[in-house]
């Protein structure tokens, strides 16, 4: 696994810079072996070779080198009575199988590791013609105990070493992939929203505009100033879309944060009823719009009205009746009632209610929408402060 960018690691070698110098130790210690032959030892050099060689291999098989060790320096117990500078393979072989092993591997090259200390310091005191005794015994093997515990005890810190880097590494790259993801996740939660605030926007103005187009269609005929009038509410809405589009859109381009003006809330329902008057009559019941509020909420308490708005256009017929009240206390309160025939063709279920239920669920709102007694249709959502 690789460090996470930006992350300093400490100088290592890499993988062949490894095998060279295994390689290296092996050769430069097998230098000496010919010197044996010269001092007549003959058995010197090939036990030299067969403690040396397994070393080749104490990184990727450190078992089987510690293995083949332990039989050479066994060997030598039997074969030879004088110690060999290759016996430093041993020491070497018990740190390779704790580093590059595991922790029951590393306690078993110790335990045998005691026992050749044992060994070897019996077969030295008596290879030498002297009395084996407590006094005589000890100097030999705590020297021999103590190079085996060491390099066991640095095995064993190096594998502990290297597992604790490897787990914060595995973290840190969790950690990097959980931050992406959230990355992606809130970018689909901001797609998400702007595609409602679009559609809310496109949906509310061309509605509007349909419905004054389709009313200066007829006005024409009987009274040409009513219809100008009309297209000029038509020009206005589409700008005020317009307006509202570049908005959002602004929201998109990180580069353009000047020429955006703030998305509509509160102060800004009094303007959009009176554009709904336009249409039918319109009473409200607006309370607390000066209270403080987050942004978010007064947001969606705009386009909640809004989309309610936009459904009585759609269904409740010519001439309805549309009370509107907003009331801002512990909580912001909507209700939006018309006494049109919305009851006999109820809204679709489309995108403009899915839009209102999500927005009020985002802040733990209620949304109750549905046919009144007595004809017309009601919209009623709660938003907790």
């Amino acid at each position: 696994m690789h460090p996470p960018d930006g992350v300093l690691q400490p100088w290592r070698l890499g993988a062949r810079g490894e095998r060279w110098l295994d390689i290296g130790i092996v050769v430069s210690l097998l230098l000496f072996a010919p010197l044996y032959l010269i001092a007549g030892v003959r058995l010197a050099l090939p036990l030299a070779v067969l403690q040396l060689a397994p070393l080749l291999w104490r990184r990727t098989h450190p078992g089987r080198a510690f293995a083949g060790v332990a039989l050479a320096s066994a060997l030598q117990v039997v074969l030879l009575d004088t110690p060999i500078h290759s016996q430093v393979a041993f020491p070497i072989a018990v740190y390779s199988l704790a580093r590059f092993g595991d922790q029951r591997s590393g306690l078993v090259a110790l335990a045998v590791g005691e026992c050749a200390a044992v060994v070897a310091s019996v077969d030295w005191i008596t290879g030498f013609d002297g009395d084996l005794t407590v006094r005589t015994f000890l100097p030999y093997f705590l020297t021999m105990s103590a190079f085996v515990v060491t390099a066991w005890a640095l095995g064993t810190l190096g594998r502990t070493r290297a597992a604790y880097v490897a787990a914060l590494v595995d973290r840190a790259e969790r950690i990097r992939v959980e931050a992406e993801q959230q990355v992606t996740l809130a970018a689909v939660s901001e797609r998400a929203r702007i595609a409602r605030e679009m559609h809310d926007v496109v949906a509310h103005g061309l509605t509007v505009m349909v419905v004054q187009a389709d009313g200066a269609r007829y006005a024409a005929a009987r009274d040409p100033r009513v219809a100008t009038e009309t297209l000029e509410r038509i020009a206005a809405t589409g700008r005020e879309a317009l307006t509202d589009m570049r908005q959002l859109l602004g929201l998109l381009r990180a580069d353009e944060m000047t020429g955006r003006h703030p998305l509509p809330g509160l102060v800004d329902l009094p303007a959009l009823l009176d554009d709904a008057e336009t249409h039918g009559t319109v009473e409200r019941d607006l309370q607390g719009l000066d209270r403080e509020v987050p942004t978010a909420v007064a947001l969606t308490t705009y386009r909640v009205v809004q989309e309610a708005l936009t459904n009585v256009r759609k269904h409740a017929g010519p001439h309805a009746r549309t009370h509107v009240a907003v009331a801002v206390t512990d909580r912001v309160a909507i209700d939006v009632v018309d006494d049109g025939r919305g009851a006999a063709s109820p809204p679709s279920g489309g995108h403009g209610l899915t839009g209102m239920r999500e927005r009020l669920d985002v802040h733990g709102g209620t949304l109750t929408v549905g046919p009144r007694t007595g004809g017309g249709f009601t919209v009623s959502a709660t938003i907790p402060l």
